[in-house]
């Protein structure tokens, strides 16, 4: 394994991880909601919408802090090695996980574990499984 040092960020991942702590409590402790991503798109989805507010103006941070940031600075950059067919069947099978999981890695790994929830301990557990599982059978068996 190789690891590249000149990309090993611990600070700013300590930072990042701290934010995402801070804002996953303030949510908690002053709205009463769980910060899973799937649940508060969903909340969007469905009726009678009486929460819209705060769920969009959560939403639109996450769409808005990575432009804010590429304007303070160097924008943030990901190469994906994936065909649009590709992308979104992944997007596909990992929304028909959220409903089987009632719940996305957001809302399971960071909200689900925090507050001890044995169900969300499985769920994750569950994700990164199969997660690594596709990683190895996409680089070893398929060549990748």
């Amino acid at each position: 394994m190789l690891i590249d040092l000149t990309h090993f960020t611990p600070g700013l991942s300590l930072t990042g991880g701290l934010l995402i702590g801070l804002a996953v409590a303030m949510l908690v402790l002053f709205n009463g909601r769980i910060a899973g991503i799937s649940g508060i798109f969903g909340g969007l989805l469905t009726w009678p919408r009486n929460d819209v507010g705060w769920r969009l103006a959560f939403l639109a941070g996450l769409v808005g802090a990575p432009v804010i940031a590429g304007l303070l600075g160097k924008p943030a950059h990901a190469d994906i090695e994936a065909t649009w067919g590709e992308i979104l069947v992944a997007g596909f099978l990992v929304g028909i996980g959220t409903r089987y999981a009632s719940g996305c890695t957001s809302g399971h790994g960071v909200c689900g574990l925090s507050r001890g929830s044995i169900r969300s301990l499985v769920a994750t557990a569950t994700f990164m499984v199969a997660g690594f599982l596709t990683v190895f059978v996409h680089r070893h068996l398929i060549g990748g």
